[in-house]
């Protein structure tokens, strides 16, 4: 993936808690549409638009025009991440003399377009790439506008000229959250097209009522439709857009208002309203608490690999591990760099390959260009030297970079230097390279003293728990600090992998929010604890958070 999967991820995680920061400084601003389209313009910003944070006006760069203006706070906050101005300045959100105002406004580098009144922003990047043409200038504009916005009559007149001139350098990305001002957009002004009394979570759900991306096309354009959230599909619509020639894109992001915070999730509440001071810290954690789940391919059908990596894709994974074994480093012997490289068309999932190979300083490249997105070795087979030739080789490709340690050994001293950067560090949970044992109950401990020591070197990434990680201790895993739950058997070796993956989501989500409500109480006794619970309006949620608060949770 040219986007760099692992660093577009981070840097979507970091703006959003700035979103949090800001908004809650400013004590005001729309939080829901800025998360709702984090992965947008992450993607947009660290991977695919080429743009210079050190020259913002430089002529050759790509145009990002936020037409959802209200959602400034997304944007700025980005741009922050990106290097556009320093993070710090998010705190000045809406204040007098501020370059970030409330709406998007030409004081701020890296912004293009004044929004504020929605349903222009369409018009103005048509303008933007009849220009580009006229000066057979090689630049593409990219514009993200709301669901919502798209009740404006003149969206659709740009959008019909944006069609007669064939302007193949302009993409709009909508954020498809279903949510705008007043309600959810089904009851206001339907934009699909389920039957009459049609609930907003069928529409939502039931891809067979979706009639959004048929407008478009209507209007001569090239459509494509992804999940806003999974930054692989966003990434490899970007990459269709560009190779389109003589029609516009629509990219059509279906996405929740408010995602990543669970009380604003899908919640028209918190489309312009910001987090209280007390609240926002629990928000800040809740957004660092979110788990990937990566089940390991070779505890499923060794003979019929493909179908495995079919089988993650359906499951509803978050990455396809793969685990890579020379008979040399561990007992066991699976598969090299050229089957990678086989699987690599059959999923955009993002693959985490495992290296549990000797020497791997001098293979990791076959396995990067094979379509890793992740490559992770063992501190085992390599010194500080020959990891500082992975890091730099594996990050200059924009492919993730991991270390991965077994039971037995400790995390070595030179791992610090490399912990602002790595993107990923396994703690392994079994022996390496035999199948079907244990969990090692030990290593909750040293995960823990592992996930302390990478804290104090200012690691950014994951840590990732491998081996015998099952629905019944993930809970314990993600309380050790672990991101990323590698399943192997407990996945793989079950009929209904979907099921198996759930059960690990399940497990993983009572544990975090097991571990908000402690640092409400930490933070602010009963009543913020009290008040935490009150902000979730799904009565299922509710229930389980006061069963938690009161000590009768689930373990």
């Amino acid at each position: 993936m040219a986007a760099g999967y692992s660093r577009t991820r981070r840097a979507v995680r970091r703006a959003r808690k700035l979103v949090i920061k800001a908004t809650t400084l400013a004590g005001s601003g729309h939080p829901g549409g800025s998360l709702s389209m984090a992965e947008i313009v992450g993607t947009l910003l660290f991977g695919h638009m080429r743009h210079d944070p050190s020259n913002p006006l430089w002529d050759g760069r790509d145009r990002l025009v936020l037409s959802k203006g209200h959602a400034a706070p997304g944007l700025y906050s980005s741009l922050a991440v990106a290097g556009y101005f320093e993070e710090s300045e998010i705190a000045t959100l809406r204040m007098l003399g501020s370059r970030l105002q409330g709406h998007p406004d030409l004081k701020c580098p890296g912004v293009e377009f004044c929004g504020g009144s929605l349903g222009i922003g369409l018009s103005f990047s048509v303008g933007l790439a009849l220009a580009a043409r006229i000066d057979s200038a090689d630049t593409r504009v990219y514009t993200v506008m709301g669901d919502g916005e798209t009740d404006e009559g003149q969206v659709w007149e740009a959008a019909m000229s944006a069609a007669k001139y064939g302007l193949d350098g302009l993409t709009v990305i909508m954020d498809r959250n279903f949510v705008q001002q007043d309600s959810y957009t089904e009851e206001v002004m339907p934009l699909d097209a389920g039957p009459a009394g049609t609930r907003v979570a069928d529409s939502r759900a039931d891809a067979s009522l979706w009639r959004t991306g048929q407008r478009w096309r209507a209007f001569g354009w090239n459509v494509i439709e992804v999940d806003g959230h999974r930054i692989e599909q966003v990434a490899d619509a970007l990459a269709r857009a560009a190779a389109t020639r003589g029609a516009p894109t629509a990219i059509v992001a279906r996405t929740v208002k408010g995602n990543g915070v669970e009380h604003m999730a899908d919640n028209p509440a918190w489309h312009g309203k910001a987090p209280s001071p007390a609240i926002a810290p629990l928000v800040a954690e809740e957004l660092d608490s979110h788990v990937m789940v990566a089940p390991s391919i070779i505890a499923g059908d060794m003979a019929d690999l493909a179908g495995e990596v079919r089988r993650c894709e359906a499951a509803g994974a978050d990455y396809v591990h793969l685990d890579v074994m020379d008979g040399e480093f561990v007992p066991a012997t699976t598969f090299g760099a050229s089957k990678v490289a086989e699987l690599r068309p059959l999923t955009l999932l993002p693959f985490d390959v495992h290296l549990m190979i000797a020497e791997p300083v001098r293979r990791f490249r076959e396995y990067a260009e094979a379509g890793a997105d992740i490559v992770t070795v063992h501190a085992e087979a390599c010194g500080e030297a020959e990891f500082g030739e992975v890091h730099d080789s594996l990050r200059g490709a924009g492919v993730g970079v991991g270390l991965a340690i077994n039971p037995g050994t400790d995390l070595p001293g030179w791992a610090a230097r490399f912990a602002p950067t790595l993107d990923q560090v396994i703690v392994m949970s079994v022996e390496p390279g035999r199948s079907g044992q244990a969990y090692i109950e030990a290593t909750h401990e040293k995960a823990r003293s592992v996930r302390d020591a990478l804290a104090r070197a200012g690691f950014g990434g994951d840590i990732e728990a491998d081996g015998g990680v099952n629905a019944s201790n993930a809970g314990a895993c993600f309380d050790d600090g672990a991101r990323v739950l590698v399943g192997g058997g407990a996945i793989m070796a079950r009929d209904d992998a979907r099921a198996a993956v759930a059960e690990i989501s399940a497990a993983v989500r009572h544990a975090r929010r097991a571990a908000i409500i402690a640092r409400a109480r930490g933070l602010g006794g009963d009543e913020l604890v009290s008040s935490w619970i009150a902000l979730h309006e799904d009565a299922g949620t509710r229930a389980e958070l006061e069963a938690i608060a009161s000590g009768e949770g689930r373990p």
